[in-house]
This record gives structure tokens, C-alpha cells and sequence, in this order.
């Protein structure tokens, strides 16, 4: 297993009116976080707050090119992203346990946190379609370039880790500086992760290579 320090490149917040940032996600152009009873758009590039969708935001957000969803207690919304309308709802594989969301490969993938495990599951019926079971607890959860990558924070400690996505060996791990606990996870397609900061109201941008 390679490991390393992370590297944080920016950090964004806290943010007027935001006591914990949980899920994270990217559409492309705009990153949107889960904090408390909605879900905001902020602009990468300027650090500007946009919209807000009122929505259940106490874990995590994906993104699947078109649509937002979000675990809200023990359901996962699918929302519009411009209107913030819900579109419909699914049970969650926690059943209120749930931590991370990431959209690949067509499906839904729920981080669940105390039981360290993360579910791939049908978005349209919440159907299980497999599970893995990681070493550690599981907070957010993204894929990039065909790697599963997930956070952890235990404590003090937190680090994003690369698994393998059949066997949950941890292949990689990136060591957050103690106090910069990781609860939210997204990359932006590339380079870069987007980690939620929990209760420090920030998010920090991270870089995925060394």
C-alpha cells in the first residue's frame, strides 16, 4: 500500500449559516454540498456561494450528469438540480447508517459508516447489487478514472484511501493533517478531490497525485 501525506491545495469556508458540511458532489462546473436542510451550489473557481435546494442534507450527494441525489435519513432523493424538485425517492441501504454517495457505472454506491461498508445499488428501486466491506468506516465515496476511492475519520484521524473495488484491499491512502477530518468526497473528474470538513464548515480541495 503507497502512502502518503495529502496535499491540500484550497480550502473553502466556513460558510455563513453552515454548522457541518456532510455530502459532497461536482457537476461538471459547480460544486454542491449538503449542510442541514439544503443542498448549495458553490463556484469553484470564484469561492461564490449560488442557489440552494432545500432538501434533508445530513450525509451524502452525488451527481449522475443530470440529476442530484441525496441521502436524507434513510431514503435517497433524486432531485432537479435547477428547480429542486424531487423526482422520486429510494430506500437506503443503511437504513439511516448511511455516510457517502457516488454515481458510476450507472448505479448509486452508499458509503455505510459504523458497519465499514459500501453497497452498489439499482437508482431507480434501491435494489442491492453488491457490497463491499472496507477496513475502516466509510464517510464519503467517489470514483475516478476507474478507481474507487473513499474517506475515513476516526478521532483525530482521516485519510481518503483507494481500494480495490472487488476486494476492498486498500491500495493507496492519503493521510489528512490531524484537525482536517474528510466527511463528504468527490473528485472533479481529474485531479482533485473535494473533501467535506464536518463541523468546520469548510471544504478542502486535494490533490489526488503526488
Amino acid at each position: 500500500m503507497k502512502t502518503r501525506n495529502a496535499e491540500i491545495v484550497r480550502e473553502y469556508g466556513p460558510f455563513p449559516g453552515v454548522d457541518a458540511v456532510h455530502g459532497v458532489t461536482f457537476d461538471g462546473s459547480r460544486i454542491w454540498f449538503a449542510a442541514g436542510d439544503r443542498i448549495t451550489a458553490l463556484d469553484p473557481a470564484s469561492g461564490a456561494l449560488g442557489r440552494s435546494i432545500e432538501a434533508a442534507a445530513d450525509a451524502g450527494t452525488a451527481f449522475d450528469g443530470r440529476h442530484v441525489y441525496q441521502i436524507a435519513e434513510d431514503r435517497i432523493l433524486k432531485l432537479d438540480p435547477e428547480t429542486g424538485e424531487q423526482l422520486a425517492s429510494i430506500p437506503s441501504p443503511g437504513q439511516g447508517a448511511d455516510s457517502g454517495l457516488a454515481w458510476a457505472e450507472g448505479s448509486l454506491w452508499v458509503g455505510e459508516y459504523r458497519n465499514r461498508r459500501i453497497h452498489r445499488i439499482d437508482p431507480e428501486t434501491g435494489r442491492l447489487i453488491r457490497t463491499i466491506e472496507s477496513k475502516k468506516v466509510v464517510t464519503g465515496v467517489t470514483w475516478v478514472e476507474g478507481e474507487l476511492w473513499h474517506g475515513t475519520w476516526e478521532g483525530e484521524e482521516s485519510d481518503i484511501r483507494r481500494v480495490d473495488p472487488e476486494t476492498g484491499e486498500v491500495l493507496e491512502c492519503l493521510d489528512m493533517p490531524a484537525g482536517a477530518g474528510v466527511s463528504g468526497l468527490e473528485s472533479n473528474g481529474d485531479d482533485l478531490f473535494f473533501c467535506g470538513g464536518g463541523t468546520s464548515g469548510k471544504i478542502r480541495v486535494v490533490r489526488r497525485r503526488s
